[in-house]
């Protein structure tokens, strides 16, 4: 099981408030920062749900290939309101909300590039 994962952006600001928007319709918000100081390289940042923060990033600048990252949605209408958040948040475009039956029948998913081009989904395993 993992109990967290991070990846530096470019503009640590502007991935803040990014994440802060897009992330919102999945119960997930800014839970701790950390300084430089504190870890020793760069500032960091925690999302989560429920008071841990499980998804971080750093201000250790651009990365040379994206991540994907995929945050489980209670339902279809969740993943909807991920995808219009993150691209009034400034994302673009990787993947509408559909069905992703190469996955599974169920697979509900919608994909969204950040800033950084890290590659952000949100997605429901449920029947409708």
């Amino acid at each position: 099981m993992i109990d967290h994962l991070g990846f530096s952006v470019s503009d640590y600001e502007r991935a803040k408030a990014f994440y802060a928007k897009a992330l919102a319709p999945l119960d997930y918000s800014l839970i701790m920062e950390v300084t430089a100081e504190q870890t020793g390289h760069a500032a960091a940042a925690g999302f989560g749900a429920g008071g841990k923060p499980d998804l971080w990033f750093g201000a250790e600048g651009a990365m040379n290939k994206p991540v994907h990252i995929a945050i489980t949605a209670k339902d279809r209408a969740t993943v909807d309101a991920f995808y219009k958040a993150a691209m009034a948040a400034g994302g673009r475009d990787n993947g509408p909300p559909g069905i992703r039956a190469h996955y599974h029948a169920n697979y509900y998913g919608a994909f969204v590039l950040d800033p950084d081009g890290h590659n952000i989904e949100a997605v429901c395993h449920a029947p409708e």
